[in-house]
């Protein structure tokens, strides 16, 4: 019975990487370790390698995983493709369609749609979570009042997160310094999309010196084409440089560098490294925007380069981006679909090594919750249990059976009803 004032849970596979304690090995290939696991109170108080003689609930190597995070998501767009969609698929008709459906951004509206995608994601299992919001001009008390309003309705459930988004141009004008300063009000990160333009080093610039002023942290879109000249991320890397920046900083995309000759991307790559620059990526939404041609099979999957800058020491983390809106057709706010489609995508698997920790310690990590995406003594009871026992079974199948566990609790992971969306 699982009760919050205790008891045990027993052969679970976790992943190595993500228990925080020493002392355990993988014991498979795939970096599993076999544990015992005990509750009390809605925190963990024991992990051990799993032993015969503890009793409790034999879970019989079903993998256990902390709740997952999703540090980059629009929920002021989602589930809006049905009155405005993307015919085309591509991302000038994406801009085009969210840019008509706008008209229809009012608190309601936001609200509605934005606590429809929290819901989905708490199901789902997801624990904390970043969102941009489209802040241009008006829109921005109008989307930042709604956030601030889930921020504290969610807060025992889900730690919510806002940026501001706006092209970086905004940044120029005398609108985008009020922005930053309403950011810092609200406790918000400052962010922008970044296009190669004839401005592009003074907008960086500028967007530096605002978050330098206020204390900021800067997460920006770059480079999500697939033009080969497009070097924002580069940019960015050099900017940083140049002001000593020593806030966070996260870039999201970053899909050019899979195009760019080699020399430009490891010159790139030891750029984002100085600068102690991580990168995101959202392989569901690229895979669906980038290189698509009417009646032309597209011929590359719109990724970054993820696997050479792990290696050179850049964190990576995977996200959900857009969910049923002009510029993601599907989606459902789940991280293990993220991460499922992120393994096929970019060949993550023989060996799974701890890409794993890319949707749950890092982005937990970058967005400073260090008691979020690991298991480990004194640590809130939040995970979840999939009858999976290997990564192989783990990912081949919807895992719609998934157990949701918050504060040493089982809760119910009832999917809220399309009916609730607009």
């Amino acid at each position: 019975m699982l009760t919050p004032q205790g008891y045990w849970l027993k052969n679970v596979h976790i992943p190595t990487c993500l228990i925080n304690e020493e002392g355990f090995i993988r014991q498979t290939r795939e970096n599993l370790s076999l544990c015992d696991i005990q509750i009390h109170k809605g925190k963990v108080t024991q992990i051990i390698p799993s032993h015969v003689d503890t009793i409790g609930i034999d879970l019989q190597k079903s993998i256990l995983l902390p709740c997952f995070v999703d540090i980059h998501t629009h929920l002021d767009k989602g589930h809006t493709f049905e009155r405005s969609p993307n015919l085309q698929g591509n991302f000038e008709t994406a801009l085009e369609m969210v840019k008509q459906d706008a008209i229809y951004w009012n608190e309601e509206d936001l609200y509605q749609r934005m606590n429809f995608g929290l819901q989905c994601s708490y199901s789902h299992g997801t624990i904390a979570l970043r969102t941009h919001l489209d802040c241009h001009d008006t829109q921005a008390d109008i989307s930042l009042t709604v956030w601030q309003q889930l921020r504290k309705e969610w807060q025992d459930k889900i730690t919510l997160q806002g940026v501001s988004l706006v092209s970086l141009d905004y940044f120029l004008t005398e609108a985008g310094v009020k922005l930053a300063d309403k950011i810092a009000e609200v406790e918000g990160i400052l962010g922008g999309v970044a296009y190669m333009n004839s401005d592009i080093d003074k907008q960086l610039e500028n967007i530096f010196q605002l978050a330098i002023e206020r204390n900021l942290d800067l997460d920006f879109h770059c480079d999500e084409n697939g033009d080969m000249y497009s070097v924002c991320l580069q940019k960015i890397a050099k900017t940083a440089l140049k002001f000593n920046f020593t806030n966070n900083i996260l870039c999201g995309h970053c899909c050019s560098l899979s195009v760019q000759p080699q020399g430009v991307v490891q010159k790139t790559i030891n750029l984002v490294r100085e600068a102690n620059i991580n990168i995101v990526s959202l392989p569901m939404c690229n895979l669906y925007l980038q290189d698509r041609q009417e009646n032309i099979t597209p011929t590359w999957r719109g990724i970054t380069r993820v696997k050479e800058l792990k290696e050179a020491g850049v964190k990576i983390a995977f996200a959900s981006d857009n969910c049923r809106d002009p510029f993601f057709a599907f989606g459902d706010h789940d991280m293990l679909e993220v991460f499922n489609q992120s393994v096929r995508i970019a060949h993550l698997d023989t060996p799974y090594g701890d890409w794993i920790a890319s949707v749950s310690r890092i982005p937990a990590d970058l967005m400073g919750l260090s008691s979020f995406g690991r298991i480990g003594v004194n640590l809130p009871a939040d995970f979840i249990i999939f009858k999976a026992r290997y990564f192989s079974e783990l990912l081949s199948r919807p895992q719609c059976d998934r157990i949701l566990i918050r504060h040493g609790r089982i809760v119910d992971r009832t999917l809220p009803n399309y009916h609730n969306t607009r």
